[in-house]
């Protein structure tokens, strides 16, 4: 690809950890500044501080920050060892959640364990997990995987369960982006077409009959084709959405001059945070955020193709995963603010205020860089070990063998 090409032309500049730095940093600050933009109006009304939700941003974000060091200091293989372990983690959390009085409920969906003032959604805890736990699964069984159908239905059965227990709370967006991130990894592991086409017409037929079963997932399919049929139920958040974004045009009315964020658009500094940004800043600045989002997820694609060719496969799996985790969660949100998709309750990754999605986001790039950094470990042994062997063999050229003892040993004549 040109825009691979072109950062791989670059790095003797930046490496792709740096990049990835440099790429998240600038989400994180955008982010810090939409969400105290968009809160400080609903802040000062509903907690008396307009500096309320970017204040708990910014103790979340400085936790991820350091939640994401800790992480990167432990190799890739300590997870790998722990894949089956954390795949328990992730069921008990679910199961846990849908508890009577552990689980906390928000808009009718019971997703969070509340602990002090900290609420936790487990989800953004499952979906690392369980790419971990297919990471695993496809070490230790990839030709299985890309010689036989079974091989390839084994991690979607297991998961199976998780999505029924993640559509109890109920998070349907949960279970469109794990599964199609699993989807992902197992098609670039190498799974037959003929499989995975079989089981991507499946897994479609079965979410179009979850979505057809709920009455109220169909009411956002029919706000999401018509918004402006019911404008004020199933089609306002849409509709609101829509008119932040008419109202931005190319260069947008300005930082804080947001009309539709004063009570207008619901969750406008978490869910449709982006709608904001379109309406402040304009199409150019939401084509700077969407260009930074293609970037990053490049520059992984990039570590997890490295750590495939050195033989890491765990890292590759995994890096593949998460990659498309973090593409397909902002393209989500992207689609739903601007009415290309039926509106799903998906975080901004590094930009939305919430304290799980951020800290599991600083996660997941701490495993990204932690990949990369065991590549340039390996490349550094492999060009060290070259260095030793061709060293080895200079120094052996114009020196007799060492002679053999023994009896046996027959002597040479001397030419």
């Amino acid at each position: 690809m040109i825009l691979s090409d072109s950062l791989a032309t670059q790095s003797n500049i930046l490496s792709p950890r740096q990049w990835l730095m440099l790429l998240a940093s600038m989400l994180m600050c955008i982010g810090l500044v939409l969400v105290a933009s968009a809160s400080m109006d609903m802040a000062s009304l509903n907690y008396g501080s307009p500096f309320f939700f970017v204040q708990r941003h910014g103790v979340y974000l400085a936790a991820g920050i350091v939640v994401g060091c800790l992480v990167y200091q432990i190799p890739l293989a300590v997870w790998e060892r722990s894949s089956g372990a954390l795949l328990i983690v992730a069921y008990l959390l679910l199961a846990l959640v849908l508890l009577p009085g552990i689980g906390r409920t928000v808009n009718g969906s019971t997703r969070w364990i509340q602990m002090g003032p900290v609420n936790i959604q487990v989800s953004e805890i499952v979906k690392v997990c369980a790419l971990m736990y297919v990471s695993g699964y496809l070490v230790r069984r990839v030709e299985e995987v890309r010689s036989t159908l079974w091989g390839f239905l084994k991690p979607v059965m297991v998961l199976s369960v998780m999505v029924l227990l993640l559509l109890k709370q109920p998070d349907f967006g949960a279970v469109v982006v794990i599964m199609t991130s699993v989807f992902a990894m197992l098609f670039l592991a190498g799974v037959k077409v003929s499989h995975f086409s079989l089981v991507v017409f499946g897994s479609v037929g079965a979410a179009y009959a979850l979505v057809a079963s709920s009455e109220y997932r169909m009411k956002r399919v029919i706000g999401y084709i018509d918004p402006w049929a019911d404008q004020y139920s199933s089609g306002y958040q849409l509709v609101q959405s829509l008119i932040a974004f008419g109202r931005g045009e190319w260069t947008g009315v300005g930082l804080g001059n947001s009309i539709q964020k004063l009570f207008y658009l619901p969750e406008a500094h978490t869910d449709f945070v982006f709608a904001v940004m379109a309406e402040e800043f304009g199409l150019l600045g939401n084509l700077l955020v969407i260009g930074l989002f293609l970037v990053l997820v490049v520059v992984a694609l990039r570590i997890g193709r490295e750590a495939e060719k050195l033989g890491k496969l765990f890292n590759a799996y995994l890096v593949y995963g998460l990659a498309t985790l973090i593409g397909l969660q902002a393209m989500v949100n992207v689609g739903v603010a601007s009415g290309l998709l039926p509106t799903k309750g998906l975080t901004l990754p590094f930009i939305s205020y919430g304290g799980s999605s951020l800290i599991v986001m600083c996660v997941v790039l701490a495993l990204i860089m932690r990949s990369d950094r065991e590549n340039q470990m390996g490349d550094s042994e492999s060009t060290r070990s070259g260095k030793d062997d061709t060293r080895s063999s200079k120094n052996s050229v114009g020196k007799r063998p060492a002679k053999r003892s023994g009896s046996n040993v027959k002597k040479e004549p001397v030419l």
